[in-house]
């Protein structure tokens, strides 16, 4: 929920001073350390810090601290952040509502079904998302009317919650949207149904592989459904040059288990064995842990190969962790 820092190194001590008196990005920069706190006496002396940050005057010292205090987990901090869910910056009242669902307390299901149906669009596509965390059977028939909304992220948001809730009964209500005029809404609504294991959308999935931002759900939610015809969906993907890298490794390892003796079976093996000698290592690093997942003993000589090189450097305990798997199993 970092609004502006990835990661933080900062005493304690260090940021109450900063959250109180700092500039405005150590004061951010203090609130957001101070979410990462694991000890309870800390924790304590931080909450009330950072509530009184929700009044700062800049929008992303607020936003900071908001998701700081979803991190803490306390319910006494709830009322303050209901309070933001009004705020006038969106980054505020987003982090406002993701605190409330990390949270989970019942205390933060109302303000967050008022904010679903009467927020602005930012607001109603995160609320979507929180109510679905604080109690899931209270927000489906929610979810289920704001997949009316007028706006495609709110209407792929409550999807993907209902998706996420598992129910099959939301799986009609679902398929209805599925010629929804937005893209990304019929994505979000394909993807939902192929969680609750519905197959109805798996032309829009399947469109989807060669899409750089939508292949790699769209490979996974194939691979949920997992029937032959989603293998074959899987295997026209390894031979489309315009499937990303990411996903054709994912795919090739997805059909070595939804399908191990599928036509795309060597199709698979060639995708991965090569992607260990990818140039980025997130790539091969990928491809590893797809070996280890689905491979057999044809799997191990490549992997030991790629461990003696200097591609293999930074794999090692990935490398021996997958080799582990595959020996577990054979045996």
């Amino acid at each position: 929920m970092s609004f502006l820092f990835p990661s933080s190194t900062i005493t304690f001590e260090a940021a109450l001073r900063d959250l109180a008196q700092g500039s405005p990005k150590a004061r951010a920069f203090a609130a957001h350390a101070l979410g990462e706190l694991t000890e309870p006496a800390e924790k304590r002396r931080a909450l009330d810090a950072l509530i009184a940050a929700l009044d700062d005057d800049r929008f992303e010292v607020r936003a900071e601290a908001s998701g700081s205090l979803g991190e803490l987990g306390e319910p006494a901090a709830i009322p303050a952040l209901v309070k933001r869910l009004g705020d006038g910056a969106a980054a505020v009242r987003q982090n406002a509502a993701i605190a409330l669902g990390t949270i989970g307390h019942p205390d933060g299901f109302d303000p967050l079904a008022e904010a679903l149906a009467d927020g602005p669009a930012d607001l109603r596509f995160q609320a979507a998302t929180s109510l679905a965390e604080i109690d899931q059977q209270r927000s489906a028939p929610l979810l289920a009317k704001a997949l009316d909304d007028k706006d495609p992220q709110v209407v792929g948001a409550a999807a993907l919650s209902l998706g996420a809730i598992g129910d099959k009964a939301s799986a009609a209500l679902l398929a209805a949207h599925l010629e929804h005029t937005d893209p990304s809404a019929r994505f979000d609504v394909a993807y939902a149904l192929a969680e609750l294991g519905d197959p109805r959308g798996r032309a829009a999935l399947a469109g989807a592989l060669a899409d750089p931002e939508r292949a790699w759900d769209a490979v996974t939610a194939l691979a949920t459904l997992g029937t032959a015809d989603d293998a074959e969906a899987l295997g026209r993907a390894l031979a489309n040059k315009k499937t990303p890298p990411e996903a054709c490794v994912l795919a090739a390892g997805k059909l070595l288990v939804i399908a191990p003796n599928g036509a795309h079976h060597d199709a698979a093996r060639r995708v991965l064995i090569a992607a260990l000698g990818a140039r980025k290592v997130h790539v091969r690093g990928l491809a590893v842990e797809q070996l280890g997942a689905s491979a057999g003993e044809w799997a191990k000589a490549p992997l030991e190969k790629l461990a003696r090189s200097g591609k293999g450097a930074e794999l090692i305990e990935a490398i021996a962790a997958a080799l582990r798997m595959i020996d577990e199993r054979l045996a």
